[in-house]
């Protein structure tokens, strides 16, 4: 297939780019950094300009690198949930909400309390989903949200920019609380329960479907052709499903960025939303999946890290072969925890420390915390009847040889680790942007080269499951004293 394409991944902590080729080799990629502001316990924002600085950074590196008069199409991939709030003439109103924010956790708890929510989005309201944030917005900023006309996700606002067009992709919009998820379609009544009407939406397309034309004026700033497409694109883990080849039944893929996902791709729509388990649409047409969802992940590596004064790659790197997990734990619950507790409230501890605690026992804790939460997800999944038979590895984390080893031996299976699997993301959107230019579909969506595979450590396994079952004990202990 002949023709460039072009995947951005607008993440929480960096905006990452590749530009592609028709068989689907990566020519060049590119990273600019972002920053989140916390400005009160609980909260978390992003200042949606440098979203489009950032893009602009990381185009023009790739232009710098190679000649991109070739591009036919652009798909994009986002964090999820952040509630992008623009007024008249499209002026943002107000920081971005992000997906880690729990501010709205009494919002969310009074919406999901309405049975209509779960029935039609087949998710639990959770205070980091966009809806809770918009009764947050109208009952503690009320001149703000009076000024509301649109309500946009991340990545759709970069979209705005490189486009002129207001858009969702179903698998984004899942994530919202405001979508009919079985039936891909906003909902008016729970539009209507948060003071909201289909006028606030952006316009929905599937991931692979075409969603607009990039301005004139980026195409020559950046030496794009004019008329390049922008393709309906993808959350972040739809996206990354997307680029590792995640995209029928028994499929999956776990990955160690920021959060932690564990991501199985379904052909029909089975929600159990009592669970915590998320099931939101796929970014292909007619696919679903479902998902455990931790807020903390290598987010809870780079606090520990940050803390003592470290950087995180030289805390994991002389760990050695895998240890059983010790006596101390470690809850990676810094924001609250979605999968399986659905708690905004609870909040990270170090339990158990001794004088034997030196900092690479102390890392070793923190990376068996969150394997124990990866097996947290795993077993919720499981229990809606989730079969995984293939799991792949994504993200910044999977650098750590330890953490992949001891999250494989807690879930008893391998871990196949992609070339290039931190950019995972960015290459399923570039998929996506392929897929809306040259009217292609899943079939081009194949598991990519696989790097090498990290089997479990058989041996350990009873080691780790009775570190899990204390580390389950823990949340119920440490949850009354929250």
């Amino acid at each position: 297939m002949s023709g460039q394409f072009i995947g951005l991944d607008l993440g929480t902590s960096s905006l990452k780019a590749v530009v592609m080729d028709g068989d689907q080799a990566i020519l060049a990629e590119a990273t600019a950094p972002l920053s989140v502001q916390r400005p009160h316990d609980g909260w978390s924002e992003q200042d949606p300009a440098s979203w489009l600085t950032a893009a602009d950074a990381v185009l023009r590196e790739l232009a710098s690198r190679v000649a991109l008069n070739a591009v036919r199409g652009i798909g994009l991939s986002g964090h999820m949930h952040g509630a992008t709030l623009l007024g008249a003439d499209d002026a943002v109103l107000r920081p971005c909400i992000l997906w880690n924010d729990t501010r709205a956790a009494d919002e969310a708890a009074t919406l999901d309390s309405d049975p209509r929510f779960r029935a039609l989005t087949g998710n639990i309201v959770f205070p980091g989903f966009t809806a809770p944030k918009l009764v947050w917005v109208r009952r503690n900023e009320p001149a703000v949200f009076a000024r509301v006309t649109k309500v946009l996700l991340p990545k759709d606002y970069l979209r705005l920019w490189l486009s002129g067009e207001h858009v969702a992709d179903m698998s984004d919009a899942a994530g919202t609380s405001w979508l009919d998820t079985g039936n891909r379609d906003w909902s008016d009544a729970l539009l209507g329960a948060t003071g909201l009407g289909r006028e606030h939406m952006p316009r929905l397309v599937e991931g692979s479907g075409v969603s607009g034309t990039l301005r004139d004026t980026l195409a020559d700033r950046w030496g794009l052709p004019r008329g390049v497409v922008i393709a309906g694109g993808g959350g972040d883990n739809a996206a990354s499903a997307v680029g590792v080849g995640v995209v029928k039944p028994g499929e999956a893929f776990v990955s160690l960025g920021t959060s932690g996902v564990l991501f199985a791709a379904s052909a029909a729509y089975q929600p159990d939303a009592a669970s915590a388990v998320h099931t939101f649409c796929h970014a292909l047409p007619g696919t679903w999946h479902q998902m455990g969802v931790i807020l903390a992940a290598a987010d809870a590596l780079n606090w520990f890290a940050g803390s003592i004064g470290q950087k995180p790659d030289a805390l994991t790197a002389d760990l050695g072969p895998l240890q059983p997990p010790g006596r101390t734990l470690f809850l990676p619950y810094l924001g609250g925890e979605r999968t399986p507790h659905n708690d905004a409230r609870i909040r990270g501890a170090f339990l158990h420390l001794d004088h034997g605690n030196d900092t690479a026992a102390l890392t070793r804790a923190v990376l068996e915390g969150v394997t124990h939460a990866f097996r947290d997800s795993f077993d919720a999944l499981s229990g809606t009847g989730t079969a995984i038979t293939r799991l792949i590895g994504v993200g910044g984390g999977t650098r750590s040889d330890y953490w992949v080893k001891a999250i494989a031996t807690s879930l008893g299976m391998p871990i196949d680790l992609p070339v290039s699997g931190d950019f995972g993301g960015a290459f399923g959107a570039a998929r996506l942007g392929m897929m809306a230019a040259t009217g292609a579909g899943a079939e081009i969506a194949t598991a990519p080269p696989i790097a090498r595979s990290i089997d479990p450590d058989i041996a350990l396994t009873p080691d780790f499951a009775e570190a899990h079952a204390r580390y389950r004990a823990s949340y119920s202990a440490l949850k009354g004293l929250t």
